[in-house]
């Protein structure tokens, strides 16, 4: 799903809702219950919603409205993509040292 959004460092819940198609009360809903989105609130409550908080939206919007989970399969499928991130941080940090050691072979030959 493509989120019609202009680019801007924060959105108000009108704004999103209107690029999900849904009510804001539902964005308020899936706030309490995924820790993952958290907006920006200002002193009135207003929330502001940040361009990473828009991706985390778009994730669950697509795990709840289009795969259909309920919302535990929606947290434990967002579980798994943390962890699956984690894990190819890690592997990626150690290629990084690898590679690092492998130019300091060479360069020691």
């Amino acid at each position: 799903m493509h989120v019609d959004l202009p680019e801007k460092r924060y959105y108000s819940i009108g704004e999103i809702a209107k690029a999900f198609d849904v009510n804001p009360s539902l964005l308020r809903f899936w706030e309490k219950e995924f820790k993952e989105i958290n907006p920006k609130k200002k002193k009135g409550g207003s929330r502001k919603y940040t361009p990473e908080d828009v991706v985390t939206i778009q994730k669950i919007h697509h795990l709840l409205k289009e795969k259909g989970l309920t919302i535990e399969g929606a947290k434990k499928q967002l579980k798994l993509k943390d962890l699956a991130e984690d894990k190819n941080l890690v592997v990626i940090q150690k290629l990084e040292q690898l590679k690092s050691q492998l130019h300091q072979l060479k360069e020691n030959l």
